[in-house]
């Protein structure tokens, strides 16, 4: 078990500026960094996600809706649940997510054709620690100025509801047979602390905590089978290799790892 191979994805709404540790090459918006899935770990996928625009109005599947209208046999995946940890954000910066109230089938259809899907979004001003769920069938788009960790089912069913006139093509009649018009559950979304060891995220998909430290009885128990880990500042060494910040690495356990102690890292398993 290693650190996890990387794969630098161009996006028109991506950065040719990258925060640390991560560089852009000379003429290219890198708008996402994915760490591909371990063979042991297949259902997990995390990626850096980095904006200068602001990305789609989208929407996602469960599996079963994904499995009942042929997608999960034309491409091979299933639904898609997601969770976001900002990481840096301009001022100014937001994250759309569900809406201010219920929004029919109809009205949603009319106003992604019209552009105006966009202002009935709850844009949520963020800052680094804020952290959001985003269980499939939510409507959500991520702001321009944005940098975050993304933890999600290894799944690229994305139906594009409005895209501010860019070129591409938009799923309007899947996303809406998908969609939710409804607001987002306030306890989806939280700030994280500076400090301290946190639960993120308990799901049927996926378990993550931000780690600080050497990690007690109870967490070390929790996390004995294979798992990701995505150092985020301190060293962490997994069997003598050291990972730094920018890495993703997948492990057996819990005990192949040595933590720094007051260093910090997001561990992810699968569902027990």
């Amino acid at each position: 078990m290693s650190k996890l191979p990387i794969r630098t994805v161009e996006k028109p709404w991506g950065k040719d500026m990258l925060p640390a540790p991560f560089k852009a090459e000379a003429g290219k918006r890198i708008g996402e960094i994915w760490f591909e899935p371990p063979a042991d770990l297949p259902s997990i996928l995390v990626k850096y996600i980095f904006t200068s625009e602001a990305l789609s109005v989208q929407v996602h599947p469960t599996d079963a809706q994904a499995e009942a209208s042929g997608e999960t046999a034309r491409t091979g995946y299933g639904g898609k649940e997601e969770c976001w940890l900002v990481t840096d954000a301009e001022p100014g910066a937001t994250l759309g997510v569900g809406f201010h109230g219920h929004v029919d089938a109809e009205t949603m259809r009319e106003a992604a054709l019209d552009g105006s899907i966009e202002d009935m979004l709850v844009w949520h001003p963020v800052r680094a620690g804020d952290f959001f769920y985003i269980p499939a069938n939510t409507v959500h788009a991520i702001g321009a100025g944005v940098s975050l960790i993304e933890i999600q089912q290894n799944s690229d069913i994305t139906y594009r509801l409005y895209d501010y006139g860019r070129p591409r093509e938009l799923h309007l009649e899947q996303g809406i047979a998908v969609s939710q018009g409804e607001p987002l559950d306030p306890a989806m979304m939280r700030h994280i602390p500076d400090t301290g060891t946190v639960e993120l995220a308990r799901g049927r998909y996926f378990t993550a905590h931000r780690l600080q430290g050497v990690p007690d009885a109870a967490l070390a128990a929790e996390y004995a089978g294979p798992l990701l880990v995505i150092p985020r500042t301190g060293d962490v060494r997994l069997n003598g290799e050291v990972l730094r910040a920018g890495d993703c690495a997948s492990a057996p356990g819990i005990d192949a790892l040595s933590f720094a102690p007051e260093g910090q890292a997001i561990i992810v398993r699968p569902p027990a």
